[in-house]
């Protein structure tokens, strides 16, 4: 048999899947979503279970039954896609690029390593009281902003996000950092975005309007009713929050107009009812979308979830997400963030080479000035990336990130959601595996299940309301 007459399967390229009576093809180098006819369909049934297949197999298989016009048009889409190949099929490697430009949109700020509480699940490192917190001078600050212009000269629009601890405990700063930097982006004619999340209790009307006036981005760090949020999110001596954040929440979203606000939940064992959690929050506090994190990599191990509680996370985000997508087809958001960050993924048709904008769009800096991959790695002791006096550290970041686009030694390159996860969250890796390029293992398939849910999710709304695509979750980053 000649080489000319052969074919190569790629398996690895795509993934079908059967949707309410369809057959859907995610076709993975590219992220796109393809309906497949019947006859399509059919050749790729025959071709999948082997390596490679012949004209004459073609022929002999399908030119009695079928159409020689429609066969052809089906082994032409294939070939177009790469799932039919005249070479043989190789593993996604990565992009095998330098990276050597490091455009950042995003500077977070790590305003005091303080916080008023203590929270049994926290992940920070460097975490301690208020008091004894490690504050970010404004000197440092305002490099950092210095250090966002000059590395994202080309961005119409950057973001400053202020973190800690807990933020509120430097409001000095953070007023300070919003003058100048609002002052900055005049004189540099861009755009400027600012955020941040608080755990809400050193809220008062005078800081929600400032807040508002100056147009800030706000999360909520709040886990739910009060038996589920005093369970993990005390004082430092002890003592439950809920009433406070509850109440400090409401006259929040009471005053404050400029942005929808949103609460970010964390997850974990032994209360994980995502069902509860969103329409408490969501219905009965007020937060525009509820959105959560479950924690699989705490250092204190009795938090995580694991085994068949993050199974049944999962399936609980899942439940919620058959609600969302019954409200989308009649035309009501119910504010499932994780959903709404899926879909957006898939109506983009988003491919990512990386898992993140870590190290790329976004640094954080710490009390030090240094530059640290994320605001999550901030205290921990992977090596920062340069400094906002000196820069950055380009040959060290470069190296890191180009680690991370390999795929050669990982099961990310033939994992059919590697253009959509790219291995999963660098904190998450590095607490589970003291290695932050070490891919999310310990729920890879869960992952793959809950895109599929995705796809299913996202063509029944296109298909009965594609409306609520386009005005949800096209515009998704302007909204919140």
């Amino acid at each position: 048999m000649s080489e000319a007459n052969l074919l190569y399967v790629d398996t690895h390229s795509f993934h079908d899947l059967a949707v309410k009576g369809r057959r859907v093809l995610l076709h993975v180098p590219s992220t796109g979503i393809f309906d497949l006819d019947e006859v399509t369909r059919e050749v790729l049934d025959f071709v999948r279970p082997r390596s490679t297949v012949s004209f004459e197999e073609l022929q002999q298989r399908f030119l009695e039954r079928e159409s020689p016009e429609l066969v052809a048009d089906a082994v032409e889409d294939l070939k177009s896609l790469g799932v039919l190949r005249s070479d043989p099929a190789v593993p996604d490697h990565g992009p095998g690029i330098s990276v050597t430009e490091f455009p950042l949109s995003t500077i977070v700020l790590n305003v005091n390593t303080g916080c008023n509480l203590s929270c049994t699940y926290c992940y920070k490192e460097d975490l301690t009281t208020p008091s004894k917190g490690d504050k970010l001078s404004l000197e440092t600050a305002k490099q950092g902003v210095e250090l966002l212009l000059r590395e994202g000269a080309k961005r119409d629009r950057v973001n400053v996000v202020f973190f800690g601890g807990e933020p509120l405990t430097n409001m000095p700063v953070i007023r300070a950092v919003t003058a100048y930097a609002e002052q900055r982006c005049r004189e540099e004619g861009k755009g400027l975005d600012l955020s941040l999340t608080t755990n809400a209790t050193l809220l008062t009307e005078e800081i929600v309007d400032y807040f508002n006036e100056h147009r800030f981005g706000i999360s909520i760090s709040m886990d739910g009713p009060q038996a589920i949020h005093d369970k993990r999110r005390k004082t430092i001596g002890g003592k439950g929050t809920y009433e406070v954040v509850a109440a400090k929440t409401r006259m929040l979203l009471s005053r404050y107009t400029s942005r929808p606000v949103g609460a970010r939940v964390t997850l974990t064992a032994g209360y994980s009812d995502v069902a509860l959690i969103h329409h408490h929050l969501k219905d009965e506090i007020g937060f525009a979308e509820v959105g959560f994190a479950p924690v699989t990599s705490n250092p204190v191990t009795t938090f995580n979830l694991v085994g068949d509680e993050l199974r049944g996370v999962f399936e609980s985000m899942k439940a919620l997400g058959r609600t969302y997508v019954e409200a989308a087809i009649a035309g009501e958001n119910i504010g499932f963030s994780n959903m709404h960050q899926l879909l957006s993924d898939l109506y983009e048709g988003r491919r990512k080479a990386l898992p993140c904008g870590a190290g790329v769009g976004l640094l954080a800096v710490d009390h030090k000035g240094e530059l640290n991959l994320c605001h999550r790695f901030t205290g921990s002791e992977l090596p920062t990336f340069g400094n906002v006096a000196s820069g950055i550290a380009k040959a060290e970041l470069g190296a890191f990130l180009e680690h991370a686009l390999d795929r050669s030694e990982r099961g990310c390159s033939t994992c059919r959601i590697r253009n959509l996860c790219s291995g999963g969250c660098y904190h998450e890796s590095y607490a589970n595996f003291s290695d932050p390029h070490s891919p999310v293992y310990h729920y890879c398939e869960l992952l793959r299940e809950w895109v599929d849910f995705g796809i299913e999710a996202y063509l029944e709304i296109l298909e009965k309301n594609p409306a609520f695509l386009h005005r949800h979750v096209a515009n998704r980053s302007s909204e919140l």
